[in-house]
C-alpha cells in the first residue's frame, strides 16, 4: 500500500461527514445571504470614507450585517481592530471596572491574553490587573469538561464577567460545541443572573449552525482574518452583542464620547462584505480539509485529536509527534507546500505573548490568517502541531499528503498502521 492509496481509502471513509459539513454550509449560506436580502446592501456601502469618518453608512450597515448574522443587538466589525486578540482585549476593557472580577471558565486562555489579564511580577504594561481587575481561572474536569459545582463556588459578587474560550487553542483538551455553551450557561445564570457572558468566538464561527449569542452568551469577538473574512479580509475585528455591551466596547475602541459615530473605513468595506459572504463556504473548505487531515494521519498512526467523526465546533486540528524533530519537520514540509512564500524554512523561535519557542508554518496571502492552511504549535511534550484552515479542500490534501511523504523520506517517521514495505 503507498501513500495514495492511503489517501483515497481515507476519502472514501470520510465522504458521509463531508455531507455534514456540506448540510451546515448551506443554513449558513443561507443565514448570510438572507441578511444581505434583509439589509439591502448595494453597492454604494462598498464606499470608502477617511478622516473622522462621521456618516460612513457602509461601515454601519456592515455592523448591522454582522448582527443579523450572530442574532446580536449590536456589533463594532472595525478595520482598527488589528487581531482576535485586539478584539478580546477591547472587550475585556470596555467592560470591566477596577473591582471586578474576569473569571474563566475554561481553564487557561489563549497565550496571547496572559499579558492583557496582567501577569504577577509586578511591571506596570497598562494590564487588566494593573487597572484594579481581578482575575481566576477554573481548569476543566479529568475528561475536558466544565467544572460546573467549582464554577458555581467561584462565581462571587465581584465576577463581571464570565468568559467562555470556545476553541481549544494550543491546548489539549476538547473545543466547546454551542450546546455545551448553552448549558453552562443556564448554571452560570443560576448563581448570578446579571454575569456578562463573554465568549471568545475564534475560529468556531459558521462551524455549526448556530452561533453563541444564540447560546444565552452576552458578547463575542473574533477575528476577521479567521473564519468570518472569508480568506480575502486583509485586516478587522468584530464584537457582537448585547447593544449596552457594545457601546461601551466603542467608548474603548475610539474614545468616550466618540464610540460608534467615529472611525474611517478607508478602503476595507468591499473585502469584508465580500468576505462575510464567502464564509460559510471557505469554512466548510476547511472543515473537510480537518476530517480529511485526522483520517488520513489517523490511518498513518498518528494520534490526531479530534477523531474525523467527531463533532467540531471549530476549525483546529491537532496531530501529535513523538518528537519535536517530526514536528518541525511536518510545519516545514506544509510551509513547501503553500502558494506563497514556499521557499521559506520556518524555524522554532520566540515570540511575543508565548512563553515556548514556537514553530509557525504560514504560507499565506495575508499574514497572520488562521482561515489559511498554517500548521504552527509551541515546542514542548507532547509536541503538537496545530493544523487549520484551508481556502481549498484540494489544498490541504496536497499538502498535508507532501508533508507525510517528506517525513518517510527523511527517515524521521514510519507508518505504524498500514504496510509499510515499500516505504
Amino acid at each position: 500500500m503507498n501513500i495514495q492509496e492511503v489517501k483515497r481509502q481515507a476519502e472514501e471513509e470520510i465522504i458521509h461527514k463531508h455531507k455534514e459539513v456540506n448540510q451546515i454550509v448551506e443554513v449558513n449560506q443561507a443565514n448570510v445571504l438572507n441578511a444581505f436580502q434583509k439589509l439591502r446592501v448595494s453597492d454604494s456601502h462598498f464606499n470608502p470614507t477617511t478622516g473622522y469618518g462621521y456618516d460612513d453608512f457602509g461601515r454601519d450597515t456592515l455592523e448591522d450585517l454582522y448582527a443579523e448574522i450572530f442574532k446580536a443587538e449590536d456589533a463594532l466589525v472595525r478595520p482598527q481592530l488589528i487581531s482576535g486578540t485586539h478584539a478580546l482585549t477591547t472587550a475585556l476593557f470596555g467592560v470591566l471596572r477596577p473591582g471586578d472580577e474576569l473569571l474563566y471558565i475554561t481553564g487557561e486562555p489563549y497565550d496571547t491574553l496572559h499579558e492583557v489579564i496582567g501577569k504577577k511580577d509586578g511591571k506596570d504594561t497598562g494590564s487588566l490587573r494593573d487597572f484594579g481587575v481581578s482575575y481566576n481561572s477554573i481548569p476543566l474536569t479529568k475528561e475536558g469538561s466544565f467544572n460546573v459545582g467549582r464554577i458555581k463556588e467561584m462565581i462571587s459578587t465581584e465576577t463581571r464577567i464570565v468568559a467562555i474560550q470556545r476553541s481549544k487553542g494550543y491546548d489539549d483538551r476538547p473545543s466547546f460545541t454551542i450546546e455545551d455553551i448553552s448549558q453552562i450557561i443556564k448554571e452560570v445564570r443560576q448563581v448570578k443572573s446579571d454575569a456578562v457572558v463573554f465568549v471568545d468566538n475564534c475560529y468556531g464561527e459558521f462551524v455549526e449552525t448556530r452561533e453563541p449569542i444564540e447560546a444565552g452568551a452576552d458578547l463575542i469577538a473574533g477575528s476577521l482574518i479567521k473564519n468570518p473574512g472569508g480568506g480575502i479580509t486583509r485586516i478587522g475585528g468584530y464584537i457582537a452583542g448585547r447593544k449596552d455591551l457594545i457601546e461601551l466596547c466603542s467608548y474603548r475602541l475610539t474614545a468616550p464620547g466618540l464610540g460608534k459615530e467615529t472611525g474611517a473605513s478607508l478602503n476595507s468595506l468591499q473585502e469584508m462584505y465580500q468576505g462575510i459572504f464567502l464564509a460559510p463556504h471557505v469554512v466548510g473548505e476547511a472543515l473537510k480539509g480537518a476530517i480529511f487531515t485526522a483520517k488520513f494521519l489517523e490511518k498513518l498512526g498518528f494520534n490526531t485529536n479530534p477523531a474525523f467523526d467527531a463533532k467540531r465546533t471549530d476549525l483546529i486540528q491537532s496531530v501529535n509527534f513523538e518528537t519535536a524533530e517530526q514536528m518541525v519537520r511536518f510545519c516545514q514540509a506544509i510551509q513547501q507546500a503553500s502558494p506563497v512564500n514556499s521557499h521559506v524554512l520556518p524555524q522554532p523561535s520566540a515570540m511575543p505573548g508565548y512563553e515556548d519557542d514556537v514553530i509557525m508554518a504560514a504560507g499565506t496571502f495575508i499574514q497572520g490568517a488562521s482561515l489559511e492552511l498554517t500548521a504552527d504549535g509551541p515546542i514542548r511534550p507532547p509536541y503538537t502541531a496545530f493544523v487549520q484552515g484551508g481556502l481549498t479542500y484540494a489544498h490541504v490534501k496536497i499538502a498535508v499528503t507532501q508533508a507525510v511523504t517528506q517525513l518517510i523520506e527523511d527517515k524521521i517517521f514510519i507508518p505504524h498502521r498500514v504496510d509499510t514495505e515499500i516505504f
